[in-house]
């Protein structure tokens, strides 16, 4: 949180206030909503906070050391601010929330409050609740390198450093028939191999489910052609002619990592880590004992 100013404090002060709160919503695709419960339009840091009823919040809890700052917002779903179908298609999950104090009359006196994201939003009766989590909630997510055989790298990430558009490793295609948004189908997909795909990512490029995306759960060659299949579905309309982008699977194995992507300088893994059954190893009966490796 910035720290109060001099001249908003003495505005405080004074008996006589003319402010009000500015709520700016930050969405992963790079979408920003503002809003504000004073009865005109204010506009300040490059974006413009518009009145009403598309976002309340109630008090803020707030603490000293590392507790969690958090509170909730509340909001009325409509066409032109927050949206059930963007609510349901997951846009709104992980937006980083600012609030300020504002001084309606000179918004230079400004006072930031609270800085993180949405966490659970519920939604009924035409209008939404929102939970706000504040910056100290990353702290408590898993931190830290794992120890395991499989790749913990992230295909195209820092840690992996592949490209992912290097030629023959994505394409772009429109849909030609697609079921209950998760199950895609073409003809053909030619110059790649079926399975390729298994365990990438399929991006919508266009439509309705534009900028949405999911994990591909299967790649099959099948009498009625190439199927992809994801882990679950998109969750808006997908349509025969929407635009998607097809990316390479990593199933996280070194020889895949190796062979597939060329890439065995940034595994991520520990292929030769002992498994559970060396842990469980007895003395045999027959043959050499020596106490050397196992392997």
């Amino acid at each position: 949180m910035t720290s109060l100013s001099s001249a908003l404090h003495d505005h405080l002060q004074s008996g006589i206030t003319t402010v009000c709160r500015a709520w700016a919503l930050a969405r992963r695709d790079g979408t920003v909503l503002g809003f504000t419960d004073h009865d005109c339009v204010l506009s300040f840091d490059g974006i413009t906070f518009q009145p009403g009823n598309g976002l309340t919040a109630r008090a803020v809890s707030q603490a000293t050391g590392l507790s969690v700052d958090n509170t909730e917002a509340l909001g009325v779903l409509s066409d032109a601010a927050v949206r059930e179908e963007d609510i349901e298609a997951g846009r709104f999950h992980g937006a980083e929330v600012r609030c300020w104090l504002v001084n309606w009359q000179d918004v230079s006196m400004r006072w930031l409050q609270f800085r993180g994201s949405i966490g659970e939003i519920r939604r009924a009766g035409g209008a939404f609740e929102a939970e706000l989590r504040g910056l100290t909630e990353q702290l408590n997510q898993p931190q830290g390198r794992i120890y395991q055989t499989p790749c913990t790298a992230v295909l195209g990430d820092a840690a992996c450093g592949f490209d992912i558009n290097t030629p023959g490793y994505a394409v772009e295609t429109a849909v030609e028939t697609v079921e209950r948004s998760e199950d895609f189908r073409w003809d053909a997909l030619p110059g790649f191999e079926p399975g390729w795909f298994a365990d990438g990512r399929l991006t919508v490029l266009s439509g309705a489910a534009q900028g949405l995306w999911a994990a591909v759960k299967s790649d099959q060659s099948t009498a009625a052609g190439r199927r992809i299949t994801l882990w679950e579905p998109i969750r808006a309309p997908v349509f025969a002619g929407d635009t998607v982008r097809l990316e390479a699977g990593c199933d996280k194995r070194m020889e895949t990592c190796r062979l597939k992507f060329n890439n065995l300088l940034n595994f991520q893994g520990f292929p030769d880590i002992p498994g559970e059954d060396w842990i469980m190893a007895v003395p045999r009966q027959s043959g050499m004992n020596t106490g050397g490796s196992r392997r």
